[in-house]
C-alpha cells in the first residue's frame, strides 16, 4: 500500500502549529538518538512516525530478554542481535519518509564529535552516566542542542540543554544541574524500574525535539522537569548558566569518561556462567564485591573489594585459574584487567553477566 505525506501526517498537519510548513520543518530535520534501550527506541520509533526526516541511532548493545519489559519494539526473536540494526529495520517498515541508519558501537570520547556533527539535535536515551555527561560535554564545545532524559527508580527528569538564545548564548546544561558526575548512582539494570515512567520519559523528550524543530514555546530550557510517577507529581528546578564552555573544555581534556559496561571487553578473560558451572571445583573464585551480604550461587574462596584491589596482598599462583565475579560483571573485568595488566602470565577471568546471569 502507497501512502502520500499528506495522508500520512494528516492528523498532526491540521494543527494550526504545525501545518505544512511544520511538517516540511520535521521532512528537513536531522535526528541523532544515542542509545536505543527504554528511552531511545520509543525516542526513535516515535521521531520517525512524526516525519523526521534523517534519525541516525547509536548503541553498541544486543537484545536481552530482561530488556523485553519496557522496550517494547523488540520481540522475543530479536534477543542477542544488534539493537541499532533491529531498531532500524522496524523503522524502515513504518517510516516511510525516513532516512534512518545507525552505528553499532560504543559512542566514546574518540569518536563523540564526528557522531553528533552533522545532526541538528542530539537526543541522550543512554542509561549510563558517564556516557550522559561525555554527550552533554560534546554538545556544549560544538554548540549542538542536547535533548536530555534519565530515571532513576520512581523519577524521571528531562531537559533540554544548549539551546541558542536570542543573544547568541547557549541555555544551560548537564553540569548546570550536576555539576559533577556521581559515582554512586545504578543504573536501571541495577536499582530497577516499572515500564510506564520509561515510556513516559522518552514522550517527553519527543515532545521537546519536535517543539525545537517547529519553533514552538515553552521548552524545558533553563529548566530540568522532574516527574514523580508514584506521586503523579512533577516539578521544574530552574538551571542557571554556572559553567563556562571553558571550563568543559579543561574537563573533556583531563576526563576519560570510562564506562565498564560499553567497554570491548577481551574474549580471553572472559568465562561464561555454562562454562564455570562444568568447572566449579577447579577454579578459586574471588568475589569483588563491596555488599558482604550477597547471596552466591556456588561458594566464594575469598572476598576483595574491588576499591581494595590494588592495595590487596593478593598474588596469583601458578597453576592456579582465578574466577572473579561481581553483580553484573563489570567490577569484576575491571578486576581482571587491573590484575592481567600486573600479571600477564596468570590465569584470570571474569564470569560474563555476573551472579545475576548465573
Amino acid at each position: 500500500m502507497k501512502s502520500t505525506k499528506k495522508q500520512l501526517f494528516k492528523r498532526q498537519v491540521t494543527l494550526q502549529e504545525v501545518g505544512e510548513e511544520g511538517q516540511q520543518k520535521l521532512q528537513n530535520a536531522k535526528v541523532l538518538v544515542v542509545g536505543c534501550g527504554g528511552l531511545g527506541s520509543p525516542i526513535a520509533v516515535y521521531l520517525a512516525s512524526s516525519g523526521v526526516g534523517k534519525i541516525h541511532l547509536v548503541d553498541f548493545d544486543t537484545v536481552d530478554i530482561t530488556n523485553l519489559h519496557r522496550q517494547v519494539f523488540f520481540l522475543l526473536e530479536d534477543v542477542g542481535k544488534s539493537k541499532a540494526a533491529v531498531l532500524s529495520e522496524f523503522i524502515k517498515k513504518r517510516a516511510l519518509f525516513t532516512e534512518v541508519s545507525f552505528s553499532d558501537y560504543p559512542i566514546t570520547k574518540e569518536n563523540v564529535f564526528e557522531l553528533i556533527s552533522e545532526y541538528d539535535i542530539i537526543v541522550d536515551g543512554t542509561d549510563s552516566l558517564p556516557t550522559k555527561y561525555l554527550i552533554n560535554d560534546a554538545c556544549v564545545l560544538k554548540d549542538k542542542p542536547l535533548v536530555y532524559g534519565s530515571l532513576y527508580k520512581f523519577d524521571g527528569y528531562v531537559s533540554i540543554f544548549n539551546t541558542l538564545q536570542e543573544d547568541g548564548t547557549r541555555s544551560s546544561n548537564l553540569r548546570d544541574a550536576f555539576p559533577k558526575m556521581a559515582t554512586d548512582i545504578p543504573n536501571c539494570e541495577e536499582a530497577g524500574t516499572l515500564n510506564p515512567i520509561v515510556g513516559m520519559i522518552a514522550m517527553q523528550q519527543v515532545n521537546e525535539v519536535l517543539k525545537w524543530i517547529l519553533k514552538l514555546d515553552k521548552l524545558l530550557i533553563r529548566q530540568l522537569l522532574v516527574y514523580n510517577f508514584l506521586q503523579n507529581t512533577q516539578l521544574k528546578m530552574k538551571l542557571n548558566n554556572t559553567v563556562s564552555k571553558e571550563q568543559i573544555q579543561h574537563i573533556f581534556a583531563n576526563e576519560t569518561y570510562f564506562d565498564a559496561s560499553c567497554e570491548i571487553r577481551n574474549p580471553d578473560w572472559l568465562i561464561s556462567a555454562d562454562t564455570l558451572k562444568s568447572k566449579i571445583n577447579e577454579v578459586e573464585i574471588i568475589s569483588v564485591i563491596a555488599n558482604q551480604e550477597v547471596e552466591y550461587p556456588f561458594k566464594v574462596d575469598e572476598n576483595i573489594p574491588l576499591s581494595q584491589l590494588e592495595k590487596s596482598d593478593f598474588i596469583p599462583k601458578e597453576n592456579k585459574e582465578y574466577v572473579f565475579v561481581c553483580q553484573k560483571g563489570n567490577s569484576s573485568y575491571t578486576a581482571t584487567k587491573l590484575l592481567k595488566e600486573k600479571f600477564p602470565e596468570a590465569t584470570i577471568l571474569s564470569l560474563v553477566g555476573g551472579i545475576t546471569n548465573y
